[in-house]
């Protein structure tokens, strides 16, 4: 995982705490860590199909409470990293290939 994505997760934590860009809801029991985050990217990414949001919390290799789970979820819906389809099937949809990391790596900021 490279530094822009680390960021990413820092933004997103410090974005929840302050409120400014998830939905109000009901209070939060448990804020995720990034190796959660990163568990449940991992099993996106790997599935040999698509699962459903069920199936894809009962394949995880640890226990993450429920409510965990769909901020997890929320969050890489929100920054574009897997969309769910009409019959609630998760799909990763972010490129990360070595090509475009070297492209990023070598491209000048504007």
């Amino acid at each position: 995982m490279n530094e822009t994505n680390f960021a990413n997760y820092i933004n997103l934590y410090s974005q929840h705490l302050s409120g400014d860009s998830m939905p109000k809801q009901s209070k939060i029991l448990h804020y995720p860590r990034l190796d959660t985050v990163m568990m449940i990217e991992d099993a996106i990414q790997t599935a040999k199909e698509y699962p459903t949001k069920a199936e894809l919390l009962r394949r995880l290799p640890k226990k993450v409470m429920y409510q965990t789970f769909n901020l997890v979820l929320e969050y890489l819906q929100r920054s574009n990293k897997i969309i769910v389809t009409g019959d609630g099937r998760v799909v990763w949809v972010f490129a990360e290939t070595p090509k475009l990391r070297k492209l990023l790596a070598e491209s000048r900021k504007v």
